[in-house]
């Protein structure tokens, strides 16, 4: 590491790497990560030599660890104990949901969670060669960013791993109430009576889910006229249909005007289909309308980085960006905003940064995705309508839970997996399950499509246990030769 004024560097040794500091000083780094999400893997023994800055303008750890996947899963676990309740009368068995401990499961995520994101900083801070920047970072040239109170950095190699954030759309009136997004909903201090949920994507359907089951009355609002509308169609609809049993699912319907009421709640003015007018009021408001990539914050086009028309930095197959010595990983730069897509992306930039000269690419061919509310859904690759869309020449199998010896134990009448395969060669092009377990259940289909199996072989080469639930991806597999 090096100090720069006025043009004159001193070397300093790396063990140095938090003292050099003055004001009208440069910090030069060798390594500058921007964001401690997936980004903050990358750093391990192997970087010993180097003095490394890492700076984090929100939470240590980032979305996953603080306000995303992991919590909200902690929160889906005794939702789907809670919810259980209605379908165990099925099956002979009456079980009451006698209550939900509210402050308890928050305490169960957070004590666990907080620590670690503390630990993790504090990890980092004792390393004789990283120095933790608690700063916005923003380019002011190539590789050189501004941290806020005069402060200035320049590395030889950035890092940009700075996630997403919440998007909050345009409401007349939505400023002068209290609402909550994907980042705080998670800590509100008591559980409300009621919400409304303006979104039809993954995070409201996960917390429409996490909140009904609590005994919370959920009203969802949706402009377009499915849930989850990137899904196959069939598994959209079905999805629709089975979480409008239990949640007011208004589609079709925008908002126009928010407001507060006297009680301290919100009211929301809203057009449904055909024109129809009505006020819908609520003690807590949930904005889940998407996520926006944190590029736009960094001033990238001072450091030479270019992004698309959609907010991404721009990178190649190395995940370098536009400017050299410059890669970006995670939501930043990728479409599939998707913590396993971040932490491969931070293994490739990894390797290329030790091995410059053999550097790997990141494939994302075959990159699933699943929604955590329920039912479960999982996906992989192509729906039918893309099929469709691009000419090919496919088949389709579609096997329903019930029609498994598991599945009838389970009683389970409206769930379903779909594969859509290659019409001569039956290679898988996308797989498709609603119902539970879905996360799990997918698994053997991604890896069929990984390795360009085709699914009849998949399905007639190995033993399939019998009666567990995987029968159904055996059938349905099965049913791609009919």
């Amino acid at each position: 590491m090096v100090c720069r004024n006025s043009g004159t560097r001193q070397g300093l040794p790396s063990s140095n790497a938090a003292a050099c500091w003055h004001d009208g000083w440069v910090r030069h780094f060798d390594l500058c990560i921007i964001g401690t999400g997936s980004g903050n893997s990358i750093v391990d023994a192997r970087f010993d030599h180097l003095a490394v800055a890492v700076v984090e303008m929100g939470t240590f750890g980032g979305t996953c660890l603080n306000v995303g996947c992991i919590p909200s899963k902690m929160l889906v676990h005794p939702a789907d104990l809670a919810a259980s309740t209605v379908h165990a009368t099925r099956l002979g068995v009456d079980l009451e949901l006698r209550g939900v401990r509210w402050r308890e499961i928050q305490d169960r995520i957070f004590g666990r969670i907080d620590p670690m994101a503390a630990n993790g900083r504090g990890y980092r801070e004792r390393s004789d060669n990283v120095t933790v920047f608690d700063a916005r970072a923003r380019f002011v040239g190539p590789r050189e960013l501004d941290i806020g109170a005069t402060e200035t950095i320049t590395a030889d190699q950035v890092v940009i791993a700075a996630g997403s954030r919440p998007v909050v759309p345009y409401l007349p009136g939505l400023s002068s109430v209290e609402f909550h997004t994907s980042d705080t909903v998670m800590r509100l201090p008591e559980l409300p009576r009621s919400m409304i949920i303006i979104g039809g994507g993954y995070v409201a359907a996960e917390f429409a889910h996490i909140f009904s089951a609590f005994g919370t009355s959920v009203t969802v609002l949706n402009r377009s006229d499915v849930l989850l509308r990137k899904e196959d169609a069939d598994v959209a609809k079905r999805f629709t249909e089975l979480l409008s049993r239990r949640v007011d699912v208004r589609l079709e319907t925008s908002v126009e005007a928010v407001e507060s009421t006297d009680a301290g709640g919100v009211r929301l003015h809203c057009v449904g289909p055909e024109g129809k007018r009505e006020d819908l009021e609520a003690e807590a408001l949930l904005i889940a309308t998407g996520r926006a990539p944190n590029g736009d914050t960094l001033d990238l086009a001072q450091g030479g980085i270019e992004i698309d028309d959609d907010g991404l930095i721009v990178v190649d197959e190395y995940l370098r960006t536009s400017a050299a010595g410059v890669f970006a990983l995670g939501d930043v730069c990728s479409h599939e905003q998707l913590k396993h897509v971040a932490n491969k992306d931070a293994r490739v930039v990894q390797h290329n940064l030790l091995h410059p000269d053999s550097m790997i690419t990141s494939a994302r061919r075959i990159v699933p995705h699943a929604v955590f509310s329920m039912p479960q859904v999982a996906s992989v690759g192509l729906t039918e309508a893309q099929a469709e869309q691009q000419g090919i020449d496919y088949v389709v199998s579609r096997q329903n839970y019930g029609e498994t010896a598991f599945g009838w134990a389970m009683e389970d009448i409206d769930h379903f997996v779909k594969i859509i395969a290659d019409a001569k060669s039956k290679i898988i092009l996308g797989a498709h399950v609603i119902g539970p377990q879905a996360a799990s259940l997918i698994q053997p289909l991604i890896q069929a499509m990984s390795f360009e199996q085709s699914g009849l072989e998949v399905a007639r080469g190995q033993y399939w246990i019998h009666p567990a639930m995987t029968e159904v991806l055996e059938n349905a597999l099965l049913g791609l030769d009919d």
